[in-house]
Formats: structure tokens, C-alpha cells, sequence
């Protein structure tokens, strides 16, 4: 049986984004991203609106980082989107976050989190629809300790997702199948 929710629903549970830029000043500044997704295979899309400090950044800046939030720093991970780099100008040195700087974009990379998509700015949308930043992923870089065999062993990543309708965080589990292969065998032909 089915039941109907009177809260609208969305697409989740979503990656915790962590987005990290450079300020005028050289310093880095980290926001947690709710909304974010694939546009293309190498494009990212963030809902940001334009009086975030970390939008400001990456049109300045041209660059910006996306890290995936771990369990080991969920507090950190919540701190930075609970706070306003306009408002708190060394936020991301009290979240606790490690920065290094990107050898390939002009933004830091957080050591800390195990995934980290480097990107070029590409565009700001805005329409009917909501707004945005629209990055292309030139750079891929991952902690070490989470590959297995060369690949990211998503197990050893750790990685957390948010669940607006529940307003919690959880750990991504196991492996359950082999995806576009686990339904080959429902295929008639």
C-alpha cells in the first residue's frame, strides 16, 4: 500500500557537496552544496544563488572545487553550510577542513575528503527554473586509501548523502549488483 506525502518530494537522498574556492585575499572559503548533480558525463551543476560568497569566488576565480563529505567529517561538512563566508571570513579554517592548493584549477582541494572533482567555470544560469554554476571537470583527484584494483571502492570512501524530507545525513552502504548488468537477465530477446 501507497501513501500519499503532504510534504512535496524531491530527488533523494543527494551527495554532500563541499565546495571550496579562493577569496580575494587568497584564503579558502568552503560552502556545502544541497543541490548539485551530473549535467554531462564531465559537467557539474550547483544550485547556488549569486549572493553566496562561494559564487562570487568562482566567477572571480574561474575555478572551484567539489569534494564528497565523508562520515569522518560529517561536522565539518554541516558547519560549512550552516555558515556564510560573507558573514564568517575564516570559515574554513574553523571548520577544520585541511586545504592544499589544486595543481590544476586556480581553487584548494579539502585533503581531508577522499573524492575531489577540480572544474572550470563554465557558466551562471539563471531562469524559471532555478539558478546555478555550471563547472567542467578537468581533474579528478582521490585519497589513496579508497581505491581498490585502481578504482574507487565507494565502501572505503565512506561518502555520506543528505536526505531533505528526513533532514539527516547517512553512510552509503554496500555494493548491491553490478549496474546495467544485474538486469540483463530480465532482457527477452
Amino acid at each position: 500500500m501507497r501513501k500519499n506525502l503532504e510534504k512535496p518530494a524531491n530527488i533523494s537522498p543527494a551527495p554532500v557537496l563541499v565546495i571550496a574556492t579562493y577569496n580575494e585575499d587568497g584564503s579558502a572559503n568552503i560552502m556545502n552544496a544541497a543541490w548539485g548533480t551530473m549535467q554531462a558525463p564531465d559537467h557539474v551543476a550547483l544550485n547556488l544563488a549569486k549572493p553566496h560568497k562561494t559564487t562570487e569566488n568562482i566567477e572571480k576565480r574561474r575555478a572551484f572545487t567539489v569534494s564528497f563529505a565523508d562520515a569522518d567529517h560529517v561536522e565539518s561538512a554541516d558547519f560549512v553550510g550552516l555558515t556564510s563566508g560573507n558573514k564568517i571570513p575564516d570559515k574554513a579554517e574553523k571548520s577544520g577542513f585541511s586545504v592544499e592548493k589544486s595543481e590544476v584549477v586556480d581553487a584548494p582541494i579539502i585533503s581531508d575528503l577522499p573524492i575531489c572533482l577540480e572544474c572550470e567555470f563554465v557558466e551562471y544560469q539563471e531562469n524559471e527554473y532555478g539558478m546555478g554554476v555550471i563547472g567542467k571537470i578537468v581533474n579528478t583527484s582521490v585519497d589513496e586509501k579508497i581505491l581498490s584494483d585502481g578504482a574507487i571502492d565507494m565502501a572505503r570512501a565512506n561518502l555520506i548523502l543528505f536526505d531533505p524530507l528526513t533532514m539527516g545525513y547517512y553512510r552509503v552502504g554496500e555494493r548491491v549488483a553490478n549496474a546495467f548488468n544485474v538486469g540483463k537477465k530480465l532482457i527477452k530477446g
